[in-house]
């Protein structure tokens, strides 16, 4: 027989919580998708801490929904919507370090001696998925056995930590030396692991500059195949200091596919050209919608203009991003999609396979 909807939530109710209720009577099922006989969805608690409480009834309600006759797979992702609680007194205090200030005259190259190679992830504009393309292609890379890092150089809006999640602060043995945090594989640096999540950054350009040579110079990223990163939305300081200073191996312009977003992510592709930076590939990001009620297909920002403009300047064209509401739940709780399976996780693996093949990371 044939799962529903319905028949699912009703096999899902029956499983109890240890503090009581079920996934259903407490609306922490988001995301059901039956497809054929595969079935997916999201378990979202309400802090990273209820979710790790929780993972044991994750592999339950996964155990129990493949169990149903009819079902030949069953994914099941957990992620937190709040914030994790704040630390105690006395702990998580800053290290006593200051990132920010004006950058240290230096000679030579600001690349890590023990980077092979960095991919700048940019776009012209923000709010285009930049971000969320840095972080799940530095898992899906991990999962291949690269040696990752991912460098948040987003620093007036560093939403890596989250992404990530990692909510300590990097330790400092010295007082200049910074170790950085890791996660799902991954080698973690951001300002925002500095700062409170609230605080804005309020900075000119040489503290940015500085901030940027610390996190470059003073981080132990150790031995790593690619270090990914995500950059700033435009043309700023930020991305012409990376690009004239670090050795870039190459730069992913990722845009969505309306005519205003890519009117920005051309002039993202026209700084990398003025800069000499080799453009490894554009991607097409919020490319389509699937219902997952009815299959419809909805092209809501237009569909192929990022693919037109890769055809027209001559740069290789990555792929296309469908919108999917697993993936923002997956980022709001700390665990890329790619750190998963299913499609988008299949999506960025294929990605990653690009890259690796192509000798980029």
């Amino acid at each position: 027989m044939s799962q529903t909807r319905e028949t699912i939530l009703a096999a899902l109710d029956k499983l109890s919580l240890p503090d009581g209720g079920t996934l259903v009577s407490r609306d922490l099922v988001r995301a059901l998708q039956i497809t054929g006989g595969k079935v997916a969805f999201v378990i979202e608690a309400p802090s990273p801490e209820d979710a790790r409480r929780l993972s044991p009834v994750r592999d339950a309600a996964e155990a129990l929904v493949k169990g149903l006759p009819g079902v030949e797979s069953a994914t099941v992702a957990l992620t937190a919507h709040g914030p994790s609680a704040k630390p105690a007194p006395g702990q998580g205090e800053p290290p006593s370090l200051k990132i920010g200030g004006h950058p240290k005259p230096q000679q030579g190259s600001m690349k890590p001696a023990t980077v092979k190679s960095i991919i700048a992830v940019g776009s012209g504009k923000g709010g285009v998925g930049k971000s969320t393309v840095s972080s799940n292609l530095a898992v899906a890379l991990a999962r291949q056995g690269r040696k990752v890092g991912l460098l948040d150089a987003d620093i007036y809006g560093p939403s890596q930590p989250r992404m990530m999640g990692v909510n300590k602060r990097p330790a400092s043995p010295d007082g200049k030396t910074i170790l950085p945090l890791h996660n799902h594989g991954v080698t973690l640096m951001s300002l925002g692991l500095m700062l409170p999540e609230d605080q804005a950054v309020v900075w000119r350009g040489p503290m940015l500059m500085g901030a940027l040579q610390q996190m470059l110079t003073q981080v132990e990223w150790g031995d790593l195949d690619v270090l990914i990163v995500d950059l700033p939305p435009g043309t700023g300081d930020v991305a012409m200091t990376l690009c004239q200073k670090s050795e870039v191996t190459g730069a992913i312009v990722v845009s969505t596919p309306q005519d205003v977003a890519l009117l920005d992510a051309k002039k993202a592709i026209n700084m990398f050209q003025t800069l000499k930076t080799p453009i490894l590939g554009l991607i097409e990001n919020m490319s389509v919608f699937h219902c997952p009620n009815c299959g419809h297909e909805e092209h809501i920002f237009g569909h192929g203009g990022v693919r037109s403009e890769a055809d027209r300047i001559g740069v290789p064209f990555l792929g296309e991003l469908p919108i999917s509401l697993e993936t923002r739940l997956a980022g709001d709780g700390g665990t890329p999609i790619a750190a998963g399976e299913g499609p988008m996780a299949e999506a960025y693996a294929s990605l990653a396979t690009r890259l690796v093949e192509g000798g980029m990371a």
